[in-house]
């Protein structure tokens, strides 16, 4: 009775060791005495017992790794890099999970390899670049990276998914600098703008005043004309009416000169009354009168030589 209770626990024990259980997203690699033989996949699994055991359980989900390290551009300017790096086994053939389980002595060993495997990547890149080129480098350096290092990974059974740069800043005193560059750029385009509006103000402005000073000048113009036709029509009018006088006083044998000393009466009447006060010196004496009217009759006499000599 006791050998068969010793054989029944013996026999629970040998099915508890050979029920393996692999969880969902990882795979288990089964050596026979040290040396591979084969993968359990997610589920129930058997295997022998104290023949087979389980080497490593390997997980075949998406890992990330955060990575912060600095770089030299060709300029001699530090830029620290603040990266987030996702990878993943690189599929569930056997050849990958063998490189995955073997390649490395340790997960230690593996994220050491790959983390500066992809900053020595970005720093080689980096070292080709000038210090202003970088910020506007960042599609370019990812797939410089998946470039160099895809082979590579794949020998190691990864593959890389993504890597993002979530941060790119220099040193402060390059930032300032930069800061700098950029506040004088702004101020130096805003400079040639107002200049710029300044020069189309002064420019219209100047055109405005250039067609006021022409349009009045033409206004004088055209006054000046309306003033010396009006003053040649009142003398030619004055004229005339002086000849019809003198006409009428021939006539009627009278003496002309009567007329030039009714105008110059006249005249004197009507400086006293329009004068608004102010002092208007005139020669009221005989001879400052005679002298007056001769020039009045010449004027008259050349009038009359005009029609003769036609």
């Amino acid at each position: 009775m006791n050998f068969f209770l010793v054989l029944l626990i013996l026999a629970v024990v040998i099915i508890f060791l050979s029920i393996v259980v692999v969880n969902q997203g990882t795979v288990a690699v089964i050596t026979v005495f040290g040396k591979y033989q084969r993968i359990m996949t997610p589920g129930l699994n058997f295997k022998i017992p104290f023949v087979e055991f389980i080497f490593k359980r390997i997980s075949i989900q998406n890992r990330s790794v955060e990575l912060e390290f600095q770089a030299i551009t060709t300029d001699q300017a530090n830029v620290n890099f603040k990266a987030m790096l996702v990878f993943a086994v690189l599929n569930q053939e056997e050849e990958s999970i063998k490189n995955v389980a073997f390649k490395f002595m340790d997960e230690k060993s593996l994220m050491q390899a790959l983390i500066r495997t992809i900053e020595g990547s970005i720093r080689s890149f980096v070292a080709t670049k000038r210090q202003a080129e970088i910020l506007s480098l960042r599609s370019e350096i990812v797939h410089h990276v998946k470039d160099q290092i895809d082979n590579l990974l794949e020998t190691w059974g990864y593959h890389l998914i993504d890597l993002q740069l979530n941060d790119i800043a220099f040193d402060e005193a390059i930032m300032r600098s930069m800061a700098q560059v950029v506040a004088s750029s702004n101020l130096k385009a805003a400079a040639e703008n107002e200049g710029q509006a300044l020069l189309i103000t002064k420019t219209k402005s100047a055109e405005a005043e250039g067609n006021a000073i022409k349009i009045s000048a033409e206004a004088e113009k055209t006054a000046a004309q309306l003033r010396g036709q009006g003053v040649a029509l009142f003398r030619e009018e004055v004229a005339k009416g002086m000849a019809e006088s003198a006409k009428v006083m021939n006539e009627a044998n009278l003496d002309a000169s009567l007329i030039l000393f009714s105008m110059w009466t006249e005249a004197v009447k009507h400086f006293a009354e329009q004068g608004k006060g102010n002092v208007i010196f005139l020669d009221g004496s005989t001879e400052g009168m005679e002298k007056t009217m001769k020039q009045l009759m010449a004027v008259q006499q050349l009038k009359d030589i005009g029609p003769k000599s036609k």
